[in-house]
């Protein structure tokens, strides 16, 4: 237990993130024994706030948890029309036909959404279910028991000093305590870290893979607009750089989602993610297709790309880990939406079991076996091997080969590569700035692309300044003595929101600068950092991002 005296409540389930997964438990829960007492606990300033996905979302998680959800008027309304997959080259697009691809990346009945708006509506309906729902309460601790069991979290800490002392307006905040704790963070959540780490659930499964996704919302010309489209770009501008694609999702209300993705094994310490996405902007298809438009969103978010291989063991005593902070995204179709569901509903079905058997804080095994052998396996085996082909081969060879596996998988069931493994870590996978050139990108026109800080404020993200910075360093001597000569200090660009600087002036030695108001939660610095010495963790509650319709 906690060392500061705290005020505690009890409740049979207690669920950190509302986010797709964890709120998807808070209903199934509901549904099964409307007696059982859940809470939600969600760091954003709102449901929905820290929310940013693509989105296509394949309704089979939806379907099973709320089969009526159309009478019920969830925000779903934009199925997919068309699907459109290029290959860019700087000046031109090659156009892949349909038929060549894999059934499985068919859209045909999903939907473009908001899943925060997705999320808003589910919170309405776990709410009627009688569900306790707290906005703006970040989770700083987890609580366990004597013998050494997950028993609760720790929410709701407001007031520290920057040197991390109570100030004058201290709030402890409560320990929230339950006969079980779901972790529905997302990914490289702060508290799934340490749990992962604390009973060594990575054993025996490859190292998390991630990517970083980067979006924004335009409203474009009318006459342009198609409502239902879906295309997916590879190749220019990263072409060997780095592996990872873009998409354009066309909206309802002449609205488009541009967004572009970077896998975080690329080796050259320069490249910067985001500015390769600004640069993707100016490729002419795309240019002619903002024309005229105006970019009324950003926002960025690490990806959970590792798949089957990656999947860690999903619980330990008291506690099971839901959606991204297993790693459940499929990554050739760019869903992890309705896996999460899945994983909510399996994990509430394990919980409420367990409870009515009268046990408590002991390992959910059957979510864990359900994870492995259910619907969410069926999903993700069969493209098990795709992503590390495309990490073998590049871009081409990977096509080609994990184009040729998903075949295989459809039909006949198997992989004629059997499971591939994922080798280094994405932090491993950085290399020496010695062994790089420095990557000249072209400065933003303010038109089609834009520098990071304008950008950063049309994600309206905000942070109390006089808290302790949630970026901490574990050496604060690393990024200048290690990182700046071995690897040119990367978080300068890595980072999709501008938060690392290295301050050079005259005279004096350089020093490292960590704007951590700038900070969307992408906890892409936690991830990319070549010596892993940037740790992560919650600001007070209701800080960061204000998504309204990511």
């Amino acid at each position: 237990m906690s060392e500061i005296e705290r005020e505690s409540m009890e409740y049979d389930v207690v669920i950190v993130g509302a986010g797709p997964a964890g709120l998807s438990a808070a209903i199934r829960l509901k549904q099964i024994d409307p007696d059982l007492n859940v809470v939600v606990l969600e760091k954003g300033s709102e449901v929905g706030a820290h929310i940013l996905s693509g989105a296509v979302l394949d309704p089979v998680g939806l379907d099973r948890l709320i089969p009526d959800w159309k009478a019920k008027g969830a925000p779903v309304t934009v199925p997919v029309r068309e699907d459109r997959f290029y290959m860019l080259g700087e000046g031109g697009a090659a156009r892949i036909p349909n038929w060549v691809m894999p059934g499985l990346m068919n859209n045909h009945g999903n939907y473009i959404v908001s899943m925060a708006n997705v999320c808003r509506w589910m919170a309405e309906q776990a709410e009627a279910l009688g569900v306790e729902i707290f906005p703006g309460m970040s989770c700083s601790e987890l609580v366990y028991g004597e013998d050494g069991a997950v028993r609760g979290v720790v929410a709701g800490e407001f007031g520290k000093n920057p040197d991390g002392t109570p100030g004058d307006a201290y709030e402890p905040g409560m320990e929230l305590l339950g006969k079980y704790v779901f972790l529905s963070e997302g990914v490289r959540g702060s508290l799934t870290k340490e749990v992962l780490a604390k009973y060594d659930l990575q054993k025996g499964h490859c190292p998390q893979k991630f990517g970083l996704g980067m979006k924004e919302i335009w409203e474009i010309d009318p006459a342009k607009h198609r409502e239902g489209s879906v295309t997916h770009t590879m190749g220019w501008p990263l072409g060997s750089n780095a592996g990872g694609g873009s998409f354009i999702y066309h909206l309802d209300k002449n609205q488009v989602y541009v967004g572009f993705v970077v896998h975080l094994n690329y080796a050259n310490p320069y490249l910067s993610p985001y500015q390769e996405f600004q640069r993707f902007k100016h490729h002419p298809m795309v240019a002619e297709l903002l024309k005229g438009g105006k970019r009324i969103a950003y926002g960025a978010r690490a990806i959970s790309e590792g798949g089957w291989q990656s999947m860690p063991k999903a619980v330990a005593p008291g506690v099971a880990i839901l959606g991204c902070g297993v790693g459940l995204v499929n990554v050739p179709r760019i869903k992890g939406n309705h896996n999460a569901m899945l994983s909510g509903i399996e994990a509430a079905e394990a919980a409420a079991a367990a409870i009515a058997a009268g046990r408590q804080g002991d390992e959910l095994a059957d979510y864990d076996a359900m994870l492995r052998d259910g619907p969410i396996a069926k999903d993700l085996k069969p493209v098990r091997n795709v992503k590390p082909l495309w990490s073998k081969y590049g871009l081409l060879g990977g096509l080609a080969l994990g184009g040729f596996d998903m075949w295989t998988n459809s039909l006949v069931g198997a992989s004629v590569f059997g499971t591939l493994r994922h080798g280094k870590s994405d932090a491993q996978a950085t290399g020496k700035a010695k062994d790089h050139k420095p990557i000249d990108y072209p400065k933003p026109d303010g038109v089609l692309s834009f520098d990071r800080l304008t950008n950063v404020s049309f994600s309206m993200t905000n942070h109390e300044e006089s808290q302790p910075a949630h970026l901490t360093l574990k050496d604060a001597s690393v990024p200048i003595r290690v990182n700046l000569p071995e690897y040119a200090e990367p978080a300068q660009r890595y980072c999709p929101a501008g938060v690392y600087e290295v301050v050079e002036e005259a005279g004096k030695d350089p020093r490292f600068v960590i704007n951590f108001q700038n900070c969307v939660h992408c906890k892409t610095c936690d991830i990319k950092d070549p010596s892993q010495n940037i740790h992560w963790t919650v600001p007070q509650g209701g800080d960061g991002p204000n998504y309204p319709n990511m």
